[in-house]
């Protein structure tokens, strides 16, 4: 995904002395303020030891901050008319807060009491582990989240991006206040920090703000993981479930390939809605499928290209040889009005997440975070209508090459040979 040059409208970056970014992305009009601040780091980072600490770390900040209780926090917020919420993911965690028109200052003030004093009592350390044991005994429990637990193991064995974000009870169960303090001073280093603020938001006073809550920030960041390797193979669980729950998995390109918007096009294409060649042959043409759709996952480095499916245990294998037909039925260009309504749908759903101020924040610290500034919508839809059909052709065949798959089947007995099949089709 190439950096498209910069413009003097829209959204504006600024730089605090410390490192920490600072983007202003004012909408005229707007009655609410959306604050995100995101940490240019996740669970990729994390080492086999420390495996799901920065999950773990993200519940502890909550637990009490900047002389506030857990319940403090969240009053603070509510009471005037705000939420607030975090998410952690592989390569970067995220900090929300949503506010009525003014609420910037309260907003930043608590969040930064989150990222930077956090008290981090033992006793809370103690019950949150135990919460996130839950979390992880449920991931476990249910199966469109096992799943694909089981198609990250399986393509990305032995590395950071295959280990779930959650951890495991014992890697969690290591962490102490003193060493998972170590890992927040870390993780939450003022480089790798973007504070963005969209909606109601005033330029100088966002910067003022920002100064104040973060530019006394410090840290030397966690260094940048080894590049990850696609490695492949099958994992088919049998459990007593009604249906059969499918992942494939296939190597794909990252965020900075020039063929970013290729692979969306293509995941649009093969299964991304109820027109898709998915959708109309598995479900609606032969019906066998309840849900099935095509994805792609990016990364910095690295990315895939995911096919999920729900179907009866006995319609799994034919389920399994009519996606493996579509994929290489990709390999040819595909019609130009087919493309054209792909990349339509594309965009709409770019341009749609942006009429939210809390996903306008959001996506503004991600362009960020990998490209060191924000780029243009109207460059963004420039580069999704110049991918052309044989440059998906040649993008399919190139994910087809190495012969690999990652493959998950979870459910009956019956089921499981759909997962070889993925398998020996495709050499992994």
């Amino acid at each position: 995904m190439s950096a498209p040059s910069p413009k003097a409208e829209g959204p504006r970056l600024h730089v605090l002395g410390n490192g920490v970014r600072v983007i202003c992305d004012p909408i005229p009009g707007w009655q609410t303020v959306a604050l995100s601040v995101v940490a240019g780091r996740g669970a990729r980072f994390e080492d086999e030891a420390r495996s799901g600490w920065s999950h773990l770390l993200e519940h502890m900040v909550f637990k009490g901050a900047g002389g506030r209780s857990a319940r403090e926090i969240v009053e603070v917020i509510e009471a005037e008319g705000g939420h607030i919420n975090a998410a952690t993911g592989y390569e970067r965690t995220s900090f929300q807060v949503r506010a009525l028109k003014g609420g910037l200052d309260l907003g930043s003030s608590v969040i930064a009491d989150l990222v930077l004093r956090p008290t981090m009592d033992p006793h809370d350390l103690v019950r949150e582990k135990q919460v996130v044991g839950q979390e992880i005994a449920e991931a476990a429990d249910t199966p469109d989240d096992l799943v694909f637990e089981l198609a990250q193991e399986a393509a990305f064995g032995g590395q950071p991006l295959g280990r779930p974000i959650l951890g495991t009870p014992a890697s969690i169960g290591t962490a102490t206040p003193q060493t998972l303090s170590a890992w927040r001073e870390a993780l939450y280093a003022a480089p790798s920090l973007v504070v963005s603020a969209s909606g109601a938001v005033d330029e100088d006073e966002l910067l003022r703000i920002a100064e104040r809550d973060f530019g006394g920030a410090g840290g030397t960041p966690v260094p940048d993981p080894a590049p990850a390797a696609f490695q492949g193979g099958v994992r088919a669980v049998a459990k007593p479930l009604e249906q059969a729950n499918l992942v494939l998995l296939l190597p794909a390109v990252g965020v900075h390939d020039p063929d970013y918007f290729a692979l969306r096009l293509l995941a649009e294409i093969l299964g991304g809605g109820m027109a898709s060649r998915l959708f109309q042959e598995a479900r609606e043409k032969r019906g066998l499928a309840y849900a099935i759709d095509a994805y792609s996952e990016t990364y910095a480095d690295t990315g895939v290209l995911g096919v999920f499916a729900g179907c009866a245990a006995g319609d799994a294998a034919e389920l399994a040889e009519v996606t493996l037909g579509e994929i290489q039925g990709m390999t040819e260009p595909v019609p130009e009005a087919e493309l054209a309504r792909a990349k339509a749908q594309l965009k709409g759903g770019m341009f749609m997440g942006r009429e939210a101020a809390l996903a306008r924040a959001e996506q503004a610290a991600g362009q960020v975070l990998l490209f060191g500034r924000t780029l243009d919508p109207e460059d963004v839809a420039a580069q999704v209508d110049a991918v052309t059909a044989e440059q998906l052709a040649a993008l399919t065949r190139k994910i087809l090459a190495p012969g690999k798959a990652a493959v998950a089947a979870l459910g009956p007995k019956a089921a499981m040979k759909s997962a070889e099949l993925f398998g020996r089709a495709l050499g992994g």
